[in-house]
């Protein structure tokens, strides 16, 4: 096995292992890498088909609280013409190296490519119930929020003790519930589905008024839900408000991990908008990648 051949790289959401050398006959498992709570292996096995495993580690977490993931896998040749064999969405609780196989009728030899994308991961409680989604996280947001202010703040706010101001949202940059999400997080009060709503509003807010804890939780949370559908708006917010991670990551995702194909359709209309200095740190993305 070649060097980092058993690595997998993670960026938000996604997991990508480039294999670099499988025969026709051959076995391999992956290094464990971590999405969620969870690390995972992937392994690959050769017979008629192309056998992918998809699986976490054994261990007290996996066992206590097992995972129920809804995700897709693609398969793709790592030439410069590539052919992608994609999984339907699968949606099942995973517990072992047997619960997901998915035979890919390819050829595939030598250097390729599989990637996994979680669209979701829950926590499946072993005494029944409903199985509850790990994604969105509270701790780094309350976190953040908690050490802004004095917590006992927050019924001032909620129930108006000693209120002596009004805040006027008429004909401002911030909607009414914005606003109010924006008050509720300096307050320490905010709940994550206030958050998750407003978080581009609080992000522009966060700018404009120079609230780095808020502007960081911010970057945090729209990197943390990278995917294809939204990667170009997160990539031109990065820009617009000058957020580093955010920027490479975005270019990390659509370059490093293949999502340029993902997008083709929608590259074209968004580089007609698309300020002149990003494009060309996307070029100069695309030439570091695909250098020979």
């Amino acid at each position: 096995m070649a060097m980092g051949d058993s690595k997998v790289e993670t960026i938000a959401r996604l997991a990508q292992w480039k294999i670099d050398n499988f025969g026709p006959c051959s076995y391999k498992k992956s290094d464990p890498f971590k999405i969620g709570i969870w690390n995972w292996y992937i392994a690959i096995e050769r017979n008629r088909y192309l056998y992918i495993h998809l699986f976490p580690e054994a261990s007290r977490v996996s066992k206590e609280q097992p995972p129920v993931a809804r995700f897709i896998l693609r398969v793709s040749n790592a030439g410069s013409s590539r052919r992608f064999y994609i999984s339907p969405v699968h949606e099942r609780i995973l517990r072992t190296y047997d619960d997901f196989v998915w035979p890919v009728d390819t050829t595939f030899v030598g250097r390729f490519i599989i990637d996994v994308e979680f669209l979701d991961l829950k926590i499946c409680p072993l005494n029944g119930g409903e199985a509850s989604s790990i994604w969105p996280s509270e701790g780094k947001l309350q976190s953040i929020a908690s050490q802004s202010t004095l917590s006992c703040l927050s019924r001032m706010l909620d129930e108006t003790i000693h209120a002596d101001l009004t805040i006027m949202t008429a004909d401002e940059d911030m909607s009414l519930e914005s606003c109010t999400a924006l008050l509720r997080y300096l307050y320490g009060t905010i709940k994550q589905d206030d958050f998750w709503k407003h978080r581009l509003a609080l992000l522009g807010a966060a700018n404009k008024y120079d609230i780095t804890g808020l502007k960081e939780v911010c970057e945090d949370s729209l990197l943390e839900d990278l995917n294809s559908g939204n990667v170009l708006e997160r990539l031109n917010e990065a820009w617009l408000y000058q957020l580093h991670k955010l920027k490479k990551g975005c270019l990390t995702f659509l370059f490093e991990f293949g999502k340029i194909y993902d997008v083709r359709d929608e590259v074209n209309n968004f580089f007609q908008h698309a300020d002149r200095e990003l494009m060309m740190e996307m070029f100069q993305e695309v030439l570091s990648v695909w250098k020979p």
